[in-house]
């Protein structure tokens, strides 16, 4: 659960709960993330985590567009069942800071093979590491995967939002909107999402996703700090409609 703050003087009133689904994978779900952080400080929202799966979502496929060689597989399964672990085991705040971490991990510092150095950067044993290469959680992933596209709808993407009973895929933006300008794109964002028939604003992309500078992460009982670095492995998952570097 990411808490709630005191919000500013002309947003009050009682707090919203929002649902946030996301695939730790996907670098938009990364800066999505940080937005509704934002946004649980600036307005009254108390958001609960939730996960999905983007090989889930394109199973089927002949093509997977997140892996059209199908050489990664394991890696794009193994950030959410390695976040369903620490759900399950230890709650949202622990899911909270261990997203946080393993974002910065992922996408910041391309360590595909980050997910210990994630755990330790936010207080959690270890060992839940090697969750992220068994199956014990995909269950839990697909039930809370099924809810999304039962809320969203079939054709969505990573993040969705579900606030009472609006739902949408999105935001896609980069980079991270931080204070007021965060607060504004919520608002829009429900408004818009909340006309009946209302499907979709589009633009172009920019070439990459722009994550900004590192957040700071915070363990349990532990003063916030910046993950120690660690050796990167050269491999990048980005949303569909990027360019990815090189592998090998």
């Amino acid at each position: 659960m990411i808490t709630v703050v005191p919000q500013p003087v002309g947003h009050g009133g009682p707090a919203k709960a929002a649902d946030f689904w996301f695939d730790p994978v996907c670098p938009y779900s990364w800066i999505a993330a940080r937005w509704i952080r934002e946004v649980a400080r600036v307005r009254p929202v108390r958001v609960r985590l939730r996960l999905m799966s983007l090989q889930v979502l394109n199973e089927g496929r002949e093509v997977n567009p997140e892996d059209p060689d199908g050489e990664w597989g394991a890696y794009l399964w193994a950030p959410v069942r390695a976040c369903a672990a620490v759900e399950q085991r230890y709650g949202q705040e622990a899911l909270d800071r261990f997203s946080l971490a393993l974002g910065v991990r992922l996408h910041h510092r391309g360590e595909w093979d980050g997910i210990e150095r994630a755990l330790s950067d936010a207080g959690l044993p270890r060992e839940v590491a090697e969750a992220a290469w068994t199956t014990e959680y995909d269950a839990a992933i697909r039930a809370s995967h099924a809810r999304a596209v039962a809320l969203a709808g079939e054709d969505v993407g990573t993040p969705v939002v579900a606030v009472d009973d609006v739902a949408f895929f999105g935001p896609v933006v980069s980079p991270v909107p931080l204070g007021e300008t965060a607060g504004r794109l919520w608002d829009g964002a429900l408004m818009t999402a909340s006309v009946p028939g209302f499907c979709e604003l589009r633009r172009p992309a920019a070439p990459a996703p722009d994550f900004g500078p590192e957040p700071v992460i915070r363990s349990a009982g532990s003063p916030a700090r910046r993950p120690v670095p660690g050796p990167a492995s050269g491999f990048y998952v980005g949303h569909k409609s990027d360019v990815r570097p090189s592998t090998g």
